[in-house]
């Protein structure tokens, strides 16, 4: 016999004494009673709707800084729920009118080709179909009923099945059980790791969080990898978020996706991603990093073009819904698709990337064009070289990197539903503050501008003051151009307004506020030794300021608290050089807790002041 607790409606004090009258009765599950023994050993974390049993040990540590991440993508994954019934309507709706006119077409059929077509309508009737038989003048619109297409296509066909999500690395498995308890729409969630003691604190975390996660979530012990290659085309969603880079299972992930479903990615690895190890990104995601001011979109843009490498191999090409960079990491939310045809555009959405290495300048070469004739389209290289040896703007060299994912790395109809949805139940997102900050700031932004310009880094470039962002995007605006911000950086600007636009704004501003001579050789001396082509206009424009900017609504938010970044990886030391990511208060706390718990052996005496371990 089985008792199942559902501990969602005691509070933490009743709970603790529930399980201690569990521990004492004979006939309870002996998983039940097993935790109820140890629950004192654990400390309850309440975050959405679910609760997890977090160790003193901490061999399942909890990220705290994810819940950022963990609720932008119950936001996503609710407005795809949504997205996905809508779709399932609309080709129902399709198939429906498409029965209708093919019914039309066969009842305006000659009289003669009836009778010519009698016997394979016998056959049919032989086989137990009935049919009834209508006349229709030309003058009434044909009408049919949607029933027979059902009984015809079986209920199966015109049934949306519940989602089946996967989780592949879910530690503890707080995401997995936030995702059953909180989103609607959700049949099941498989929650996988191929660490023994987190599938034995998730499975832990399922039974404490009652029968709704009992009945949903299931925890494996097993490879990611394996388990998604042996489950091909299986979920309707699979999430990564690996402590560290997601490379090892971009080729199995795309391939158990279904046809339209979501791949949720993370990489924490911004140093390889961002230009601290070029070569170690591009052994990784097959891409070379640069290391400009918009270097954190850049790694958006190669795990991008990395997760579509790894889809064509199969025939399979991706669409961007939502790409965000967020504290320490990037995340990405793209639907996978199934099309020979299609994948031959992909070389349309990469380009590489040339840099200046003296005024940052940069320029993108797509991979591909396409020339139209006819009815027909080929596929063609791209032109090239899009610059000369040199910067035409100061002289100096570029260098390359890329390719990147060049086409648009969010669906503003998407950012849209998700941002209402998000303020519409704001009461059930704990990070609301953050996640509705940045998708205000995504709604915003210039979707088709990939990268972008840093207005202190042009002005260092010139040794110049700096405008202020609001006459420098007056001024882009007053040429003709769009300008934008982006949700990477406050100080970020997009535009589509060419570097030789943009030089010439900044060469009119020195001229009303002059600089220091420099030494000739400098970039900003050489760029400002040429005279202005545009004139540029400095008067305030009407969209100089967006909409949240106009309201006032934040869009950049401090850290709630001191040393907010990442973690240790699991099962690693916490020692002395951690300080600076978790802080001397902490790192104190856990080395004076495992010096209460476990003697250190003796060692010889050795004078204080050369023992590095002691403290002063």
């Amino acid at each position: 016999m089985h008792v199942l607790v559902d501990c969602k409606s005691l509070n933490h004090r009743k709970r603790f004494s529930s399980f201690r009258f569990l521990r004492d009765l004979s006939f309870v599950d002996k998983n039940i009673r097993a935790m109820a023994e140890d629950l004192e050993d654990y400390t309850i974390i309440k975050e959405g709707e679910a609760e997890i049993l977090m160790s003193v040990k901490n061999q399942v540590f909890y990220n705290k800084t994810q819940v950022n991440n963990r609720d932008l993508s119950i936001a996503v994954l609710r407005t795809f729920v949504s997205k996905r019934k809508e779709e399932h309507e609309a080709m129902l709706s399709k198939r429906t009118k498409s029965a209708g006119k093919a019914s039309c077409k066969d009842a305006y059929e000659p009289a003669v080709e009836e009778e010519s077509n009698g016997s394979a309508l016998d056959n049919e009737k032989s086989n137990g179909e009935s049919e009834v038989h209508k006349e229709i003048s030309q003058d009434e619109p044909c009408s049919i009923s949607e029933e027979p297409m059902k009984s015809s296509e079986g209920n199966h066909r015109g049934e949306l099945k519940p989602l089946k999500v996967l989780e592949a690395l879910s530690a503890s498995g707080l995401r997995s059980l936030r995702y059953a308890r909180e989103v609607e729409g959700i049949g099941k969630v498989v929650a996988l790791d191929n660490d023994k003691a987190s599938v034995e604190a998730c499975q832990k975390n399922i039974k404490f969080n009652g029968s709704v996660a009992i009945s949903k979530v299931e925890s494996h012990l097993a490879d990611a990898r394996v388990y998604m290659l042996t489950h091909p085309k299986e979920f309707d969603m699979v999430d990564l978020d690996p402590y560290g880079s997601p490379s090892v299972f971009l080729d199995s992930a795309v391939q158990s996706v279904v046809d339209g479903g979501m791949l949720m990615c993370t990489a924490t690895d911004m140093a390889v991603l961002c230009g601290g190890n070029g070569e170690v990104c591009y052994s990784k995601y097959g891409s070379y990093p640069l290391r400009g001011k918009y270097c954190h979109e850049m790694a958006l843009r190669i795990l991008l073009a990395s997760i579509e490498s790894h889809a064509n191999r199969y025939k399979r090409y991706i669409v961007p819904i939502l790409s965000v960079q967020m504290n320490f990491y990037v995340r990405v939310f793209v639907r996978v698709y199934t099309s020979a045809s299609a994948m031959k555009n992909t070389p349309l959405k990469l380009s590489y990337v040339y840099q200046c290495v003296g005024c940052d300048s940069y320029h993108l070469q797509p991979l591909g064009r396409t020339v139209s004739k006819d009815s027909s389209v080929r596929y063609l290289p791209g032109f090239g070289p899009v610059v000369p040896q040199e910067c035409g703007d100061c002289g100096k060299k570029y260098n390359m990197g890329g390719p990147i994912w060049s086409a648009p790395i969010h669906d503003q109809d998407w950012v849209t539903s998700i941002l209402k949805s998000v303020k519409s139940m704001k009461e059930r997102y704990p990070a609301y503050d953050r996640i509705s900050a940045v998708l205000t700031t995504i709604s915003e932004e210039l979707p088709d501008v990939p990268l972008f310009l840093s207005l202190h880094n042009l002005c260092g470039t010139l040794k110049c003051t700096s405008p202020s962002a609001v006459i420098f995007r007056s001024a882009v605006i007053n040429a003709g151009y769009r300008i934008s911000g982006t949700h990477v950086s406050p100080l970020g600007l997009k535009s589509d307004a060419p570097m030789d636009v943009i030089w010439d704004i900044m060469r009119c501003w020195v001229k009303n506020h002059p600089v220091k001579a420099q030494a000739p050789d400098q970039p900003g001396s050489v760029i400002l030794a040429k005279e202005p082509v545009l004139q540029a206009n400095f008067a305030r424009a009407v969209a100089s300021l967006s909409k949240a900017q106009a309201k006032k609504v934040a869009r950049f938010l401090p850290n709630p608290e001191r040393h907010w970044g990442p973690k240790l990886r699991a099962g690693r030391q916490i020692t002395s050089k951690h300080i600076s990511l978790l802080g001397p208060e902490a790192v104190n706390e856990h080395l004076n807790h495992e010096n209460s718990e476990e003697p250190e052996p003796k060692r010889p005496k050795t004078d204080d002041a050369s023992d590095p371990t002691s403290s002063s």
